[in-house]
């Protein structure tokens, strides 16, 4: 119904309506799940529903698609596609290849189908629905519903004693590495700047990657921060780039301050905050 509302908004406004379907197949599973009206329809249908609305697509394949590399652009519009070949000549080579070796259009094709297999998916989205109530359970807040690829964590809630212009959700992402070696993301005031609403951790899950084990290695590595989550400390920007400095920015932990008089004061003369 939302794909519906926004598709027709965008065409009574005479604008393309493209979609963003590097998780086609998650959302079509989780659609079917709380929608009723889709009833039985199995998950090609659902998803060819969605797509029937769209006037083109952008899907990277290292998602639904299952591939270790690569995507795709669609359209309907024949000329817009021409207009796209031809700049693929400079940038990426002939269309027949675009870009890729044909192995990885081969992993990409099948990892499309194999995506939208009934048991692989409701495997996938118990896998994040487990990794998200073993979290609650230790009270790690999270975003629910968990959804079909990753969960989310408030760590904006969980440090709450970190300030935003500290980074609590960077700083919780940095001690996940370097408890349990647990990579992360922080999405939050050093992705967004001044316009993060939310300081969230994604604990995304990769495709066919992770055991049951794993997941509880990160499960026990949460409750090992939590222990002493009241120490965790904040972060500073040390080095950033003009745009998308979460990609690329250096940081350096805030110490907390030494008692004054201390052996520790006058050993690190230079912390603050």
């Amino acid at each position: 119904e939302n794909l519906q509302q926004v598709a027709s908004l965008a065409h009574e406004a005479g604008l393309p309506f493209f979609l963003d379907a590097c998780r086609f197949a998650e959302n079509a599973y989780l659609a079917r799940l709380h929608d009723t009206r889709l009833g039985r329809q199995n998950l090609y249908e659902v998803a060819r529903a969605y797509f029937d609305l769209a006037d083109g697509c952008l899907v990277s394949a290292k998602k639904n698609g299952l591939a270790n590399i690569g995507g795709f652009f669609a359209t309907r519009d024949a000329d817009l596609a021409e207009r796209v070949r031809e700049l693929m000549v400079v940038t990426e080579g002939f269309s027949t290849y675009g870009g890729l070796a044909g192995r990885d259009m081969e992993a990409i094709a099948t990892g499309l189908d194999e995506a939208l297999d009934e048991t692989y998916m409701a495997y996938r989205t118990g896998v994040v629905a487990w990794l998200a109530e073993s979290l609650e359970v230790l009270g790690v807040p999270v975003v629910k519903p968990a959804g079909g690829h990753a969960v989310f964590v408030d760590a904006g809630a969980w440090l709450s004693h970190i300030p935003k212009h500290h980074f609590p959700a960077q700083a919780l992402a940095c001690a996940l590495y370097l408890e349990g070696g647990v990579r992360t993301v922080e999405i939050g005031s050093l992705m967004f700047e001044e316009d993060a609403r939310h300081e969230l951790v994604r604990l995304a899950i990769p495709h066919r990657t992770y055991t049951r084990s794993h997941l509880e290695h990160v499960v026990d590595t949460f409750a090992r921060i939590g222990e002493h989550r009241e120490h965790q400390h904040g972060y500073r920007i040390v080095r950033a780039p003009r745009l998308l400095r979460h990609f690329t920015a250096s940081l350096e932990p805030i110490t907390p301050a030494p008692c004054v008089g201390s052996p520790a004061e006058q050993a690190l003369p230079g912390t603050d905050d």
